[in-house]
């Protein structure tokens, strides 16, 4: 998308991510993540995404308003791999199919493929917070940082999409478990 005044040309397909976060599909045996108060919880992605999941927030994008996005996602395991596919919908803009492929390569680290990223996709859990990093088809430079809330039920999604070091747009959603 081109903005006024502007010869940049910026065109976020990857900002879905919602549940991009949703996606760092990470394979592990973990139990699925507790509820209620306690000791401080560890991301289980492969417990939080396999199934029905939401994601609603608002995309900034530089000199625009903001839009709603909504993003539905069903994930599921096959031969180790977490496959999380995504129906993204950003308002104003046609809806978008894409996919998720996520595999353990060390505990607390994945790395995979999104369909609307160029190169690979890195993720790793610190805690109850997953860090998703990628550069989209259009070459900007992708940051997720998703935290998982204290019952395990939903996850809030701070995405950051950078060109040339500027960030150029944000994503501020909250993924629900349905």
């Amino acid at each position: 998308m081109a903005y006024p005044g502007c010869r940049m040309t910026l065109r976020l397909p990857c900002l879905a991510l919602l549940p991009v976060a949703a996606c760092a599909a990470l394979v592990s045996a973990a139990p699925a993540p507790a509820s209620g108060p306690g000791p401080a919880r560890t991301f289980d992605a492969v417990a939080f995404f396999t199934g029905n999941t939401t994601g609603e927030g608002r995309l900034k994008k530089m000199f625009s308003a903001a839009q709603v996005v909504r993003v539905t996602g069903r994930g599921r395991v096959e031969g180790g791999v977490l496959v999380l596919d995504q129906s993204v919908t950003i308002a104003g803009e046609p809806k978008r199919e894409r996919q998720w492929r996520l595999r353990a390569d060390a505990p607390g680290r994945w790395s995979g493929s999104l369909s609307d990223a160029k190169g690979p996709v890195l993720a790793s859990a610190a805690g109850a917070v997953l860090t998703i990093a990628y550069t989209s088809n259009d070459g900007m430079g992708i940051t997720q940082t998703v935290t998982l809330s204290p019952d395990g039920r939903s996850a809030r999604n701070l995405m950051k999409v950078r060109k040339l070091g500027v960030t150029v747009a944000t994503l501020d959603e909250t993924i629900t478990r349905d």
